[in-house]
This record gives C-alpha cells, structure tokens and sequence, in this order.
C-alpha cells in the first residue's frame, strides 16, 4: 500500500480554489493568499518596459489591451495595436499607482490603484473606493503577455492560486520534515 503523501498534507489545508462567479471575487479570495509572495512598486524591474495583457471577465469586450510602463513615467495603453499615452506616478510610502491618460496632451483620466499584488508574471492593481458599488471592475489584472495570452480569465485565476498552493505545499513539507527531524533526533538520544 502507497502512502499519497500529497492528499494528508492537502486535505486538512484545503488548497482548492473556492468556486466563484466574477473575477472580482475569485480576486477577493486568492489576492490574501498570494500577497505574501509578492512584490512592490519599488522594484520596478517586475513590471517596467513589459506587455501587461489586460484580463476581465466582461463578455461584451474582446479588444485586446495592453499596458506598458517605461522610464520617465511614461505609460503606454495599447488597444488592438493604437497607442494611447499618458502617465505613471507612484506613492512610495503607500505602494499606490497613479494612472493618468491622455489625448493631445489633455488629461482625460487620472485614476488612484493600489498595488493588490504583483510578482514578474501577475500585476494586480484594486482601484480605490467603492467600485463594486457604482457598477465598475474592482481589479485591473494584468498579466504578462508571453504567458496569459490565449488564456480565458478563470484559467489565469487558477495560474495565480497556483502560487498560493505551490507555496503552501512546499511550506507544509518542510514543516512535516523538520518534525521527522526532530522526533529521529529526540528518539535517537532517549
């Protein structure tokens, strides 16, 4: 008889990605677990001068966004290939993102995101105020182009989970190693 060692360490855990109906919601559940393991503003190499693909679960809308940081807080918004610029900023001490977009150098929007999480291939900004109310996306996700795109939006969610589940099971095996340690130890000198 095999001892499956993956299903003891799993089931009292559960890393099963709770069923959900939005992307604001898978959102609200998978961006505490992963926060640990993300990263912030200030290291700037995770998501300067990258091709963001944003993800939504809006089924009315199949452009194709893209959303590019560069030097000089210069971004960049791709729709479907046309260029629309404007401007990046961030709070340092609060890790907030302000994005302005233009047209003919005018600000048509200036908008306030906090920084959910982000590591090299996920940048999950939350829009600050009360979205969900007034009928707007809570979340900007943006994924690195190379990896989500051809994805639907729930397969991303499960990639980003992944990370969450990945961790916790490397953490609870060591945790179990490291008792089998001890106890060999501690039965070894009694």
């Amino acid at each position: 008889m095999e001892l499956d060692i993956t299903n003891i360490i799993k089931k009292p855990i559960n890393l099963d990605l709770p069923e959900r109906e939005t992307l604001d919601q898978y959102l609200d559940e998978v961006v505490p677990k992963v926060r640990p393991w993300g990263e912030d503003l200030r290291e700037r190499e995770h998501y300067m001068d990258t091709r963001w693909l944003e993800i939504n679960d809006r089924d009315d809308f199949h452009e194709s966004v893209l959303h590019i940081f560069r030097d000089e807080n210069e971004y960049l918004i791709s729709i479907d290939g046309n260029i629309n610029k404007g401007v990046w900023n961030f709070l340092s001490d609060s890790n907030t993102l302000i994005l302005e977009k233009q047209v003919g150098g005018a600000v048509i929007t200036s908008e306030l995101f906090d920084v959910a999480f982000m590591n090299k291939d996920f940048f999950i900004l939350r829009k600050h105020g009360d979205q969900i109310r007034k009928g707007f996306p809570k979340y900007l996700l943006l994924g690195r182009e190379n990896i989500v795109r051809g994805l639907e939006w729930r397969e991303v969610i499960e990639l980003i989970y992944s990370k969450y589940r990945n961790n916790t099971q490397l953490i609870v095996v060591m945790v179990f190693a490291i008792i089998v340690i001890a106890l060999v130890l501690i039965f070894t000198f009694f």
